[in-house]
């Protein structure tokens, strides 16, 4: 299985979300898949944002500085089996590029069915220019996705 998270710029949001499920691939050695991210409007070869490293080093010890940003463009997106966004406006804007993955394409709240605890959004909030607890806390959503997301698939 292939799964592609998807933000704006893969620098902060998706970035975080596919090192965090890598690592919880290996964790849980979990076999036959494959993550990647990228960004609707990612400058090819941008580096995470400071906060990004910080929080995934200090809360997860993932190390983000070899992460590169890729462009939706140069991704590999339609080998995916799986699509899921940070938000609505990019799972549309994935549709809206790539009609024939409508299927795959989702939210990563929607596709786990989250539970709106915080009654705010299906969205997952762009930390970008906000500070360090604005990143724990977008990460920390992206955790509980992820770990609802591998329960789902792995029936575990």
């Amino acid at each position: 299985m292939k799964i592609m998270f998807i933000c704006t710029g893969n620098i902060c949001r998706s970035a975080m979300a596919e090192a965090l499920c890598k690592k919880r691939i290996e964790e849980k050695n979990l076999k036959n898949i494959q993550v990647y991210s990228c960004g609707v409007y990612a400058q090819n070869g941008d580096v995470p944002t400071w906060e990004a490293k910080s929080v995934m080093k200090d809360e997860y010890d993932i190390d983000l500085s070899k992460h590169k940003a890729t462009n939706i463009y140069n991704s590999k997106i339609k080998e995916m089996d799986l699509i899921l966004c940070a938000t609505t406006s990019h799972k549309h804007a994935v549709i809206d590029m790539y009609p024939e993955l409508k299927d795959k394409v989702y939210t990563m709240k929607e596709y786990v069915n989250y539970n709106r605890k915080y009654h705010d959004s299906i969205n997952i909030k762009d930390p970008w220019g906000y500070d360090i607890e604005t990143y724990r806390f977008c990460v920390s959503e992206i955790e509980e996705c992820i770990d609802l997301m591998l329960k789902q698939i792995f029936k575990d």
